[in-house]
């Protein structure tokens, strides 16, 4: 009997490598869901889920599937995953942590160096007509050679943003608690004992952990003031890191050079949202200072092709009864 996969978001018809790999075991269908609440009457007979980044999966929706064995988050993060509770009901939720490292680690030095290098307030001002014709409209840009980078989150992707700041001559700092290897030896890398210690002395922090009870609304205003004067920072892991209203007072005061975020805590953002509408408002300190993308970072077409093979060949393992990949969370697990 042939089972049943679906794809809860993101992805629409046609589903060419999905199909090209769960085809001859399971029905694929694309629900392309923007809210839960419209997976209701759709997934209560899946086998399997994927499950992007667009919607969550909440107690309610996990309890309601009858045959399900995996959820596949196509993507690092679970936060958006009910996972104590898919865990309850027998269900293994796994990720895809191998793919786009490249791609997020370079999006986040496009942000660095957008910002470091005065580019993103130059082609700004330049373009609106404000200011002189001249590189003093930047004024002070520092080198980068011997500044202090600093990462918290040393996973596939820190490594891979660490190892691209380290080419740029800069000195790699870090800080992840539940890194204890010697990662930072054979790098080359400086391990801080703390949070603050590398706020203190970061010129630039890239951010690179998940979201957790722990790491939710780390960089809020006590951290903000933990920061050098004159520094940067950038987010491309979660939104939910980050503290809107924190960052972008201290842009507007000056305190922070300037700020590039892939992501925000609620995506897509209301027309509201104080940093988007200072984003948007030519007359706001902040306007030349802010750089956001809509959790883009993850993108290049080798990179989505990445999480989509390998999500439905874990779908597959799933149905066939064969060992999970990347297993985050189930019964035992």
């Amino acid at each position: 009997m042939r089972g049943k996969v679906v794809v809860a978001d993101f992805l629409e018809e046609p589903l060419v490598i999905e199909r090209e790999i769960l085809g001859d075991v399971a029905e694929v269908i694309a629900l392309g869901a923007e809210k839960e609440e419209q997976l209701k009457g759709r997934i209560e007979d899946a086998d399997a889920v994927m499950l992007y980044h667009f919607l969550t999966m909440g107690e309610a929706t996990i309890r309601s599937l009858r045959r399900c064995r995996l959820i596949v988050r196509c993507g690092v993060g679970v936060d958006n995953i009910d996972w104590k509770t898919a865990a309850e009901c027998g269900v293994f939720v796994a990720n895809v942590p191998d793919y786009g490292t490249e791609e997020v680690a370079d999006s986040a030095m496009a942000m660095m160096l957008a910002l470091a290098r005065g580019v993103n307030l130059l082609n700004s001002r330049g373009r609106a007509g404000r200011g002189a014709w001249s590189y003093t409209e930047a004024i002070p840009l520092h080198r980068l050679r011997g500044r202090v980078f600093g990462i918290v989150g040393l996973g596939k992707i820190g490594l891979a943003t660490a190892q691209r700041a380290r080419a740029f001559g800069m000195e790699v700092r870090f800080y992840d608690p539940y890194v204890t290897g010697a990662e930072d030896e054979s790098e080359g890398l400086i391990r801080a004992g703390s949070l603050r210690e590398l706020l203190e002395a970061s010129d630039v922090l890239s951010l690179h952990c998940p979201l957790t009870v722990d790491t939710e609304g780390m960089i809020d205003s006590e951290a903000v003031g933990w920061m050098r004067a004159g520094s940067i920072l950038v987010n491309t892991a979660r939104g939910g890191l980050v503290v809107s209203e924190a960052v972008l007072g201290a842009v507007c005061s000056g305190r922070l050079a300037g700020v590039g975020l892939d992501v925000l805590p609620v995506e897509p953002p209301s027309p509201e949202d104080p940093l988007l509408a200072a984003w948007r408002d030519i007359r706001n300190p902040a306007y030349d200072r802010i750089i956001l993308c809509p959790h883009a970072a993850f993108y290049s077409e080798e990179g989505l092709l990445e999480i989509r093979r390998r999500a439905s060949e874990n779908c597959r393992r799933a149905l066939l009864g064969e060992g999970l990949r990347n297993v985050v969370a189930g019964p035992g697990a």
